[in-house]
């Protein structure tokens, strides 16, 4: 979840009053976020949710809370001035690499410090949670008195342009950029199988920026005391690029700035950024009665959505354009509980009383957890989520039903994991600096798709890594296990990519396959820079319970 720092005396002058530390908790939770630190005048804050990029900033945090406490209601304002003069001429050989540009300048104030750090740490934060590490979108900000309009955004050839990127002193072509470049090695992946890349250059040919890569030292690099500032934002979804444009221009507008749109020449339908047009959608008082449990009057409704910053007529809600979270009418009830506050609704009574217990599989699971600490493995815990990366390339394996993310926020976190092992040796290369013998396990949840059906497994692995562990030693560790369960079970030879040839195993119980067994391959040992053998097994939980049935 984004974290970001503010400054408490610049968040005060744009809620436009003096907020108490000691009321700065409540007020924050109103916004899914809480303050985990403060000093002096620098405040820390942790937001729990990542559907509402525009809080990341101060200025936005501002429009929210001037809401919660009464300064403003409704819809924050935003005026756009047409500008027919700023155009963005978008090439169609961009189509199938990133098709998508949004931009504005703003104009007619200095950029001040605390507004150049937090324009600094709101493009980061955006780019990387809500632009998924620049893939989805990726922010670009230019003093626009070095820009010659209009603005030519385009795809090339690797080797046909040159500039200096930013913080260096040579000029470099794209390829040499991703190569040589910290950022170009950071975020190359993005492009791995482009045979052209995205190149924003103006009417001079001066090059502006390497989307979604890195910016250029001359005509890129944005300092104090700009007064005229472009800013785009290009990437592969057309609704996420427009509101990074609208989100950044409300912000860039809070400081008082003018904006100016900018004419986007697609080559099938041209438009014009940002557009600040509103989405409207009913809802239903019983609803808001049956969801909340209190029956609000009108009145009631009207104040706490205009808190919530929107605009509210006849059960009309109209949504600004700065969100692009709210789905559902629950979304904007959701609202209604939130600016209400929960702590204010009264619980009911329970109607039904049950008798709590345990289910006889997660008996039968926490017996195998407690038997494989018996056996010296320390027990570890990785998250459910997971990336293709780790479960399928370092484990040298192809797909065997990931199920994917559709709008994930982290790459990192794109799938659910469908085995444990590869948890397991990712502690393993994090704790390279730790003495061996390491022996760890874990018991979790795996997800795989199965010829269209999503299936939930219960599964515990198991691994030890040390100079002389072989098959021998990870096979007298599940002996043990179930000799302790009281279960015989059947070994044969199998092929795993992961493991060693021959010296790998799958493990049967009545008849159905429930673990495989063996020695890590060196190529996945060396996938993940260990240099001590390893030897690890996978069982089947669920089946293995469903088996002795």
């Amino acid at each position: 979840m984004p974290t970001c720092t503010f400054s408490l005396k610049d968040l005060n002058s744009l809620v436009k009053k003096t907020l108490k530390k000691s009321e700065l908790k409540d007020l924050l939770a109103y916004a899914k976020a809480e303050l985990e630190d403060i000093s002096d005048d620098e405040m820390t804050v942790q937001f729990n949710d990542t559907n509402l990029p525009y809080l990341w900033s101060v200025e936005g945090l501002a429009i929210f809370l001037r809401g919660v406490v009464g300064k403003e209601k409704g819809i924050p304002k935003i005026k756009i001035h047409k500008s027919p003069e700023y155009k963005v001429q978008v090439d169609s050989s961009l189509k199938t690499i990133r098709p998508y540009i949004a931009a504005f300048v703003a104009k007619g104030k200095k950029i001040n410090d605390h507004f150049l750090k937090q324009l600094i740490q709101m493009q980061e934060k955006f780019c990387e949670a809500y632009g998924r590490r620049r893939e989805k979108i990726a922010i670009g900000v230019y003093p626009a008195k070095k820009i010659t309009f209009p603005v030519f955004y385009k795809a090339v050839p690797p080797r046909s342009a040159r500039f200096v990127p930013l913080d260096f002193m040579k000029e470099l072509d794209l390829a040499q950029i991703l190569d040589q470049h910290p950022t170009g090695k950071e975020y190359a992946w993005i492009l791995k199988n482009c045979k052209k890349y995205p190149l924003l250059i103006d009417y001079k040919k001066e090059v502006l920026s390497f989307p979604p890569i890195i910016n250029s030292e001359t005509t890129g690099r944005l300092s104090m005391e700009d007064e005229e500032v472009f800013f785009e934002a290009t990437g592969t979804d057309l609704d996420s690029v427009n509101l990074a444009a609208n989100i950044f221009a409300q912000l860039f507008f809070e400081r008082g700035f003018n904006i100016s749109s900018v004419n986007i020449g697609y080559a099938r339908k041209p438009t014009t950024t940002p557009d600040f047009k509103t989405e409207a959608m009913k809802i239903k008082k019983e609803d808001i009665t049956n969801i909340i449990g209190i029956d609000f009057k009108d009145s009631e409704i009207k104040k706490l959505l205009e808190m919530a910053r929107y605009d509210f007529a006849n059960y009309k809600v109209t949504v600004p354009a700065i969100r692009r979270d709210v789905m559902h009418p629950v979304d904007i009830i959701e609202d209604v509980a939130i600016m209400y506050g929960y702590d204010n609704i009264e619980p009911l009574d329970l109607k039904t009383y049950t008798r709590g217990d345990t289910f006889d599989i997660q008996r039968f699971i926490d017996t195998v957890r407690e038997i494989m600490v018996g056996e010296g493995y320390q027990e570890i815990a990785s998250p459910i989520l997971s990336n293709k990366e780790l479960l399928l390339n370092k484990m040298n394996i192809k797909d065997f039903g990931c199920v994917e993310i559709k709008n994930y926020t982290s790459l990192n976190y794109s799938v659910l994991r469908t085995w444990l092992i590869p948890g397991l040796m990712d502690v393993l290369m994090r704790n390279k600096h730790v003495d061996y013998p390491q022996k760890m396990f874990e018991q979790g949840t795996v997800t795989v798709n199965k010829e269209g059906s999503i299936m939930d497994y219960e599964r515990i692995a198991a691994l030890s890594c040390h100079a002389s562990v072989d098959y021998t030693e990870i096979k007298q560790v599940i002996d043990y296990l179930f000799k302790m369960l009281g279960i015989e079970y059947e070994i044969e030879d199998a092929e795993h990519k992961a493991f060693i040839s021959g010296r790998v195993a799958r493990i049967s119980v009545k008849g159905k396959k429930v673990a495989f067994i063996g020695e890590i391959s060196p190529i996945v040992l060396n996938s993940f820079g260990v240099d001590m053998p390893a030897a690890a097994f996978e069982l089947n939980l669920t089946e293995l319970f469903n088996a002795l049935k």
